[in-house]
């Protein structure tokens, strides 16, 4: 870290470019945007879609992946289209959603949804179908129903692998959301990020990336705390 800043620092006063702001002006502009309240108040617009579109990616991915593994038929049907969702520049249906659902909420929702539900699916997909067979054999042996095999074997054994893909998910969440901001319309940190760039306020714009990577990294740090205390106990008594 301290290599990164102290890099950061010495580009910026070289400078390897005009737009390019050093590590204390773009520190001294965060906290400036968080004195006037700027900074607080596009982070609260930028989560309002982040929020919605990440429950949603996450029940229904959830879902639609445990179907698709518990079922072949679903599988067939619903996998290759996840498969390439999660290939494809999805960016470039944003235009079509903002076509479709106009400029508001709605699009930026959807943009989430579209980024962080693929890899969800995909990873709960492959956490039930490679379900331990002598687990399986286990629940079959001891005259467990379908139901209880799902409940007690399959979904449990899936957890940890279905957790990691939250986490990816999540964090192309934060990706899509930034990408609406920026590509639909301006407003909460896209809106910082364009507004700055337009009047060569460098020093806020950066501010503004640096401040939603931070929050995205510690977003998913915790994830991963949750992650290890609900799953991985081995890993919880080594730290």
């Amino acid at each position: 870290m301290v290599i990164v800043i102290g890099g950061w620092e010495y580009a910026g006063r070289v400078p390897i470019s005009p737009a390019f702001p050093t590590f204390l002006e773009t520190m001294d502009a965060l906290l400036g945007m968080l004195a006037d309240g700027s900074l607080p108040r596009a982070f609260w617009i930028t989560l309002q879609p982040l929020a919605l579109g990440l429950l949603a990616s996450v029940f229904a991915g959830v879902a639609f992946g445990v179907t698709m593994g518990l079922n072949r038929l679903a599988e067939w049907l619903g996998a290759p289209l996840f498969i390439i969702a999660q290939s494809a520049p999805l960016a470039a249906l944003i235009p079509i959603l903002t076509f479709a659902y106009g400029i508001g909420l709605t699009s930026k929702v959807a943009t989430v949804c579209i980024m962080a539900m693929p890899v969800i699916v995909l990873n709960s997909l492959n956490a039930v179908r490679h379900t331990p067979v002598s687990l399986l054999e286990m629940g079959r042996c001891f005259l467990g129903s379908r139901r209880q095999v799902v409940w007690k074997i399959v979904l449990p054994s899936a957890a940890p692998v279905i957790f990691a893909g939250l986490r990816l998910g999540c964090a192309s969440g934060f990706i899509g959301v930034i990408l609406a901001e920026l590509l639909i319309t301006p407003t909460g940190i896209g809106d910082i990020i364009t507004y700055n760039q337009s009047i060569a306020e460098y020093a806020k714009m950066y501010a503004a990336i640096f401040s939603i990577i931070v929050f995205s990294v510690v977003f998913i740090d915790l994830l991963e705390r949750l992650e290890i205390t609900l799953f991985r106990p081995e890993k919880r008594a080594a730290r």
